[in-house]
């Protein structure tokens, strides 16, 4: 009988580079107090926020995605025909389809590389991450780009109390290759499909083209995310711990996703993080860009606290669906 031939790859890998790209439009709280009936203090005090990050009309996602994923490109020293896989996370794509993905592929010249979208909003890094380890240790690519991109403005209702004052637009990418060690644990990743309706949109484009709701834009119960996501969300963080054989006095850092600064403040409370880990704060400046937060995060931690590179990191995504995932991620 003849014997199939399987594929075999590297046996660790990790993050080798990241590359970041944020809206071109800083927008101040006070240019979105009016239409919610707000003020700067209300803003600051529930979220965290100072300003955000937009992009100008014409500026879309795939234009951050292709920025950040060359800076991080050129940082790892290979050349783009070397990536085997491109992973982008979006859920601001401007079509249904072709994915934004192999668009982007063509631009940066790693085609003809496998590529496709995942659609796993703030949770998607964490899912892209998961996949090209898993990708570079079957063999089935060497190098792989993995991509969180959005333009979540497209989706704002400026009079909506829930979240629109939250989004940002912006795209992290990081190139992750073979390693000498470990540098990416084992991911706890998961779903809760009971609880879809707590973040997410408020019609479907049907509903929209029937003429029976207004364009779609982002709305969320925000107690009820809130809840979940400090209370779940700090389990799914201690499981990622224990299943990458470390403790939080071992980390270096903790970047979670960038939904609300109470929540992270929470989050790193539940988890009684040491006052030596670094927490990601990139909310503060550039808002809640779902896929994109954590290695926006990420690459800004890293820009102003260089000496965490090579240290551990864990890094959790959560919302939308709901989904979730986390992972111990050794920084570049």
């Amino acid at each position: 009988m003849t014997t199939l031939k399987q594929a075999e790859g590297h046996k660790y890998t990790r993050i080798l580079s990241l590359g970041a790209a944020r809206g071109d439009l800083t927008v101040p709280n006070d240019d979105l107090v009016a239409a919610i009936d707000s003020s700067d203090e209300w803003i600051r005090q529930r979220t965290g926020i100072i300003t955000r990050k937009r992009a100008s009309k014409g500026v879309n996602a795939i234009d951050l995605a292709e920025a950040a994923s060359r800076e991080a490109i050129e940082k790892a020293g290979i050349r783009p025909d070397q990536i085997g896989a491109v992973l982008v996370s979006t859920i601001s794509n401007v079509a249904v389809t072709p994915s934004m993905a192999a668009l982007l592929a063509d631009k940066i010249g790693a085609t003809p590389a496998p590529a496709y979208d995942i659609s796993a909003a703030c949770a998607g890094y964490t899912y892209g991450i998961a996949q090209a380890d898993a990708l570079i240790r079957s063999g089935a690519a060497e190098y792989v780009l993995v991509v969180g991109a959005e333009k979540l403005s497209q989706y704002v209702h400026p009079e909506d109390r829930s979240i629109s004052f939250l989004l940002g637009d912006g795209a992290g990418a990081a190139i992750v290759g073979p390693a000498d060690e470990p540098g990416i644990s084992a991911t706890v990743w998961g779903s809760d499909g009971s609880k879809w309706d707590a973040v997410g949109m408020n019609g479907t484009f049907e509903e929209y083209l029937d003429k029976v709701k207004p364009w779609p834009t982002m709305r969320q119960d925000g107690q009820a995310v809130f809840r979940w996501a400090v209370w779940e969300m700090a389990k799914v963080a201690k499981q990622a711990l224990e299943k990458a054989g470390v403790t939080v006095d071992d980390l270096a850092a903790f970047i979670p996703h960038q939904a609300n600064m109470r929540i992270i403040d929470e989050l790193a409370k539940q988890l009684g993080l040491p006052e030596s880990v670094i927490i990601g704060r990139d909310i503060e400046t550039t808002g809640n860009t779902s896929a994109a937060s954590i290695p926006l995060a990420t690459h800004r931690l890293l820009e102003e606290n260089p000496q965490l590179s090579g240290g551990l990191a864990l890094q959790i995504g959560f919302g939308a669906g709901l989904v979730y995932g986390a992972q111990v991620v050794r920084l570049p």
